[in-house]
């Protein structure tokens, strides 16, 4: 799982044109993406040879999440060719729901 920052977003999944790219945007303090990480690393383990795992930590790069209208949390993102096609939010983001979503794009 690739720890993004200011300075690698865009060329690591911006700019990425070889397939998609999963991003787990999260925040210091944020119970529920704490409780989601360990599932997101073990869906990177097992995905991971088909999709590229990305983690943003929102707290860091804030003017960068709310560029990507990352207005809550968590969030876990698809993008393909730089455009996010696909996101689970919130109260939405379960292990079932970002499997889904995973599942989609395989």
């Amino acid at each position: 799982m690739l720890d993004l920052t200011k300075d690698n977003f865009n060329a690591e999944v911006l700019e990425y044109k070889d397939g998609y790219v999963f991003v787990d945007f999260y925040g210091d303090g944020c119970v529920p993406c704490a409780a989601l990480m360990p599932f997101v690393h073990a869906c990177a383990d097992k995905y991971g040879d088909k999709i590229k795992f990305c983690s943003l930590n929102t707290t860091k790069a804030r003017r960068l999440a709310i560029g990507q209208k990352i207005l809550g949390l968590p969030v876990m993102a698809i993008y393909k060719d730089g455009e996010k096609i696909d996101e689970v939010v919130k109260e939405e983001a379960t292990e079932a729901s970002i499997e889904a979503m995973i599942q989609k794009y395989l």
